[in-house]
């Protein structure tokens, strides 16, 4: 059986001239708008129409690879994890850097909570610490909406104070390569090199569940349709030859694991149409599963390199791959006119 969504020409967003590492797409703003941030190891991540791919700018100051990039739920910020020692947080809407935080090491991945709170920001990398950042907040104290104590403040550019605390250190045994802000404010999961995903308590600052998982984790993320209300999303874990959905609410609660006859790099579902899409380190295509029955429906090919990044847009009409080869490409995945695809 087919994929019932008829086969069109994806777009193809050109701009990046080395490979994507990452992709994430904006809840919906205004008048049903998204966009779109990607990572790159060109050093210059770059901010799109989410709909329909188009540049809209370039954030301009890393001096290393770009690991992973995110919006704030409401859009207005994004942040941006570097191999420069780095995390930046910007303005979305003017391109301007409000925030350097400075690292000791390589930092491979960012979030910001689900819930339009964009002053808390989580980082971790190959310091093997998970930290989250008051960027509200400077050495003078200020309110927040966590118990953390005040802290001495980081270095920054543009007087930058952002104060930090660590959550559980010495447990991770590998870099940080991915962390996700659960619709519980409280709970944030990490996925690491040391092939575990943990659950953390940010208020007992321990990890409430750890889960080992077989091979090394390609992506870990919530499905973006998570951002719906009294909708969990699935957590969706790439790792060796398998994809794991974990429940989006429930720490630790597998809902199903999925075994491949490849190496899967990146994940992502779409649980309202049913369907998770693959991307493997091992060859060029995506790959659109049925969710319930994993048959397989579709083979996208186009791109010229390994997928090491997939996300599905807010809607869930189409689904962004970023590749190896430096491009990004939207697929859609609705049957209906959508977007350049009318």
């Amino acid at each position: 059986m087919a994929s019932d969504i008829p086969k069109v020409v994806p777009l193809t967003c050109h701009g990046h001239s080395r490979p994507v590492t990452h992709l994430s797409f904006s809840s919906t703003v205004e008048d049903e708008q998204y966009y779109l941030i990607s990572a790159c190891k060109d050093n210059n991540p770059m901010l799109r129409d989410g709909i329909t791919g188009d540049w809209i700018g370039t954030f301009l100051g890393h001096k290393g690879a770009v690991w992973q990039s995110r919006l704030s739920a409401d859009a207005a910020i994004s942040a941006t994890a570097a191999a420069d020692f780095s995390a930046k947080v910007w303005d979305t809407y003017s391109g301007e850097c409000l925030h350097t935080l400075q690292h000791a090491h390589i930092v491979r991945a960012i979030a910001f909570p689900i819930q339009i709170n964009p002053q808390v920001l989580a980082t971790g990398g190959a310091e093997k610490k998970l930290r989250i950042f008051d960027l509200s907040r400077g050495s003078g104290g200020g309110g927040s909406n966590n118990s953390s104590p005040p802290l001495p403040p980081t270095g920054g550019d543009n007087g930058s104070t952002a104060t930090s605390y660590e959550i559980g250190p010495g447990v991770h045994g590998g870099t940080i390569k991915s962390i996700v802000w659960s619709q519980d404010y409280n709970v944030v999961t990490t996925a690491a090199e040391d092939r575990k995903i943990r659950w953390w308590d940010l208020r007992s600052r321990h990890p409430v569940v750890e889960y080992g998982v077989d091979g090394n984790i390609g992506s870990c993320e919530l499905n973006s349709l998570a951002t719906r209300p009294a909708d969990a999303g699935i957590l969706t874990v790439a790792a060796g030859k398998s994809v794991y959905l974990f429940d989006g609410l429930q720490p630790g609660r597998l809902l199903k694991k999925v075994d491949f006859g490849y190496e899967v790099a990146s994940a992502a579902v779409n649980s309202e149409s049913g369907r998770l899409v693959t991307g493997s380190a091992e060859d060029t295509w995506a790959r659109v599963y049925d969710l319930n029955t994993d048959e397989e429906l579709e083979v996208q090919k186009g791109h010229h390199g390994p997928i090491w990044s997939i996300s599905f847009s807010p809607d869930g009409k189409l689904y962004g791959t970023g590749s190896e080869d430096g491009t990004i490409k939207l697929w859609k995945a609705c049957r209906e006119p959508y977007g350049l695809w009318r």
